[in-house]
């Protein structure tokens, strides 16, 4: 089995996308049937969709249209992580509605596109403190000078599991390892900190990155964070900007070739598994 944990989806004739001004090689719909084809060939069982940052006022539209790709014959989606805003007062209705209904799994805020304030200001940290003793985890990603402020959020809230996505974004292509080997070394002391192993091609050279040379980043995670904290996930279609889903899995499955069975199930799917209640380990 293989979960990837990290799906978007664009459909801009149902939900709007504001960022996708900003950026014209993501500026068109990425659809459920242009993914699964590859993703289905490459041995993809199970997705989860990651929000996009659609409209504040179309989060809950998002989860309906997701709720609906899940629904198609043969579909893969699992569930979906909601977008949100803990900055606003808002935040404690959209988790009520989350924890009824279970196709929801946790929450994500962009942070690195936004003011650092915002993820240190009161109310974001208070409604954060909200998810402790739920089932709903909440993503961060954020850029390496930023771990500081991901770290904060880990120490502020013990009780709630967060997850650090794409490696923790490392700039592979402008080669800057040091720096961000250190910021993860301390983010992995939070035990409540989970870390997911997701389409960092998209931030290596498209046109020279190999297998080696992600390697030294998807082993520094691992390490850290060990083979019982790590998730897999695609981060379709932003991968696109870096060689695609097919590139992506062929390169994670030759940096874990020396790996034993056990360590790349835990990543691939048991860990995804226990983190989200996905229950796959029964009755496959």
């Amino acid at each position: 089995m293989l979960v990837d944990t990290h799906l978007h989806l664009i459909d801009q004739s149902r939900l709007g996308y504001p960022w996708l001004d900003g950026a014209p090689a993501l500026n068109r719909d990425f659809l459920y049937a242009e993914y699964a084809r590859d993703a289905q060939k490459a041995g993809v069982t199970d997705v989860l969709h990651m929000e996009v940052d659609v409209a504040p006022e179309q989060i809950a539209g998002e989860i309906a249209f997701v709720r609906e790709q899940s629904k198609k014959p043969g579909s893969l989606i699992r569930g979906a992580i909601s977008a949100c805003r803990p900055e606003e007062e808002g935040f404690e209705a959209l988790l009520e509605r989350a924890l009824a209904d279970p196709f929801v799994k946790g929450f994500r805020r962009i942070l690195h596109t936004v003011d650092d304030d915002i993820s240190q200001g009161a109310l974001f940290r208070q409604n954060v403190r909200r998810l402790a003793g739920t089932r709903l985890t909440f993503d961060i990603c954020m850029f390496p000078r930023q771990q500081p402020l991901a770290l904060a959020l880990a120490t502020l809230a013990p009780d709630v599991t967060f997850i650090l996505d794409h490696c923790g974004v490392p700039d592979i292509k402008g080669g800057d390892f040091d720096a961000w080997k250190r910021g993860i070394s301390e983010l992995a002391a939070r035990p409540n900190l989970m870390a997911k192993v997701s389409g960092i091609v998209a931030y290596a050279d498209g046109d020279t990155w190999t297998a080696a040379t992600l390697r030294p980043y998807v082993e520094h995670i691992i390490d850290c964070f060990g083979w019982e904290r790590v998730v897999w996930g695609s981060d379709w279609p932003v991968c696109t900007l870096g060689g695609g889903l097919l590139a992506w899995i062929a390169a994670t499955h030759a940096v874990l070739s020396g790996c034993s069975n056990d360590e790349r199930e835990a990543l691939f799917w048991r860990n995804a598994d226990r983190i989200w209640n996905l229950g796959l380990s029964v009755g496959r």
